[in-house]
């Protein structure tokens, strides 16, 4: 294998840094930047996962060290934290994480939103899902279901 081998051996070293930190740093110094919240509430919870997991590292490395796929497993993790196409810290944070605090500072009640809404906003990119928010908010939940049914028949139609 040689130089194969090696880099599959050592991937998680090679590519980790960048998956879990100097992107993250670089997407959430965006963020702070950015008009919308819903990008720093993607990488807040990043932030606080990570941290999450470094705790639990440190505390069971004694553990860990048995387990040499754990490493791997980490990498794949965070990349799914990280990566927009997944958008996986936002979907932490909307199923699990705003459960909690949704009645905290006058949060949008989730009630707004069926089952099939939902599914579909954690679809949505952060910005979409913060414009759709928005409309909700400004014209009701009653408009919001207007739009997805013309759309519905827009789309029967092609």
């Amino acid at each position: 294998m040689g130089v194969l081998g090696a880099i599959a051996r050592h991937l998680d070293t090679l590519v980790g840094p960048g998956v879990m930190l100097l992107y993250p740093l670089y997407a959430s110094m965006r963020a702070i930047e950015s008009p919308s919240t819903l990008d720093d509430q993607q990488w807040l919870t990043y932030w606080v996962l990570y941290s999450f997991i470094t705790l639990f590292e440190l505390s069971c490395w004694k553990v860990l060290a048995w387990f040499p796929i754990w490493p791997y497993m980490k990498l794949v993790f965070c990349m799914w934290l990280v990566l927009p196409i997944f958008n996986g810290a936002a979907y932490i944070y909307e199923s699990i994480v705003r459960k909690y605090v949704k009645n905290i500072g006058g949060v949008v009640n989730s009630s707004y939103y069926s089952e099939d809404h939902k599914k579909a906003l954690q679809m949505m990119t952060l910005d979409a899902r913060k414009s759709v928010e928005r409309y909700i908010d400004r014209h009701g939940a009653d408009a919001f279901e207007r739009v997805i049914k013309a759309a519905e028949k827009e789309v029967k139609k092609n």
